[in-house]
């Protein structure tokens, strides 16, 4: 079977020289315009998210077809009607703010945690055993694709007015989110903008989750 990376650079070298489109309008693997709505890869060993065109998704959406090198981000939005998270589970898991995810880091073989802030993602260092008990309590996590899909989590309001809310999603949408929020960050938890922002996105989430 050819390899695709191997098969991407022969289209790379065969292709006719064009004039470069801008970074945000582009594949930034063959260089083929793309459109405002794409879809993304990750590059595993930089740890990055990549805009592709159509083929160069589809070149790499397959199992092992990228290799330790790159995989394509699924479409897949799936909510967890029955999940049930404590305040005091959430408490455990140490994060400071009201949202975080979760996916499994395929080079490090664990689970990773991140929240949003001002800097950005930031990575908690998520206790094992509680993760363990969430995994057991929730049998489809184990279908949570590593590196490609993260496990979204928004704790229940300190008012008692909004549940938990949890959702298998991809993870470029992860960091849609934590780049908005960046923006709009203004003290401890985030502000009345960045708030309102939080709750469109989950909106948005259970939309698509249904």
């Amino acid at each position: 079977m050819s390899d695709p990376i191997a098969v991407l650079q022969r289209i790379r070298a065969s292709s006719p020289p064009r004039q470069a489109a801008p970074a945000e309008d582009a594949c930034e693997l063959c260089s083929e315009s793309i459109a405002g709505e794409h879809r993304h890869l990750v590059d595993l060993r930089s740890r990055t998210l990549l805009c592709a065109c159509r083929g160069c998704f589809l070149l790499f959406e397959s199992d092992g077809a990228g290799g330790d090198h790159f995989r394509s981000v699924p479409e897949r939005y799936l909510a967890f009607h029955d999940f049930e998270l404590s305040p005091s589970q959430w408490d455990s898991l140490q994060i400071p703010v009201s949202v975080a995810f979760f996916f499994l880091n395929s080079e490090l073989e664990r689970v990773a945690a991140f929240y949003p802030g001002p800097a950005g993602a930031t990575e908690s260092e998520l206790p094992l055993d509680t993760w363990t008990d969430l995994f057991a309590a929730n049998p489809q996590l184990a279908t949570m694709q590593p590196d490609v899909e993260a496990f979204l989590v928004r704790a229940a309001s300190e008012r008692g007015d909004r549940g938990a809310e949890c959702y298998i999603v991809p993870i470029d949408a992860c960091y849609e989110l934590v780049g908005h929020l960046r923006m709009l960050w203004r003290g401890f938890d985030g502000g009345t903008e960045a708030n309102r922002k939080l709750d469109d996105f989950f909106a948005d989430i259970r939309t698509r989750a249904q």
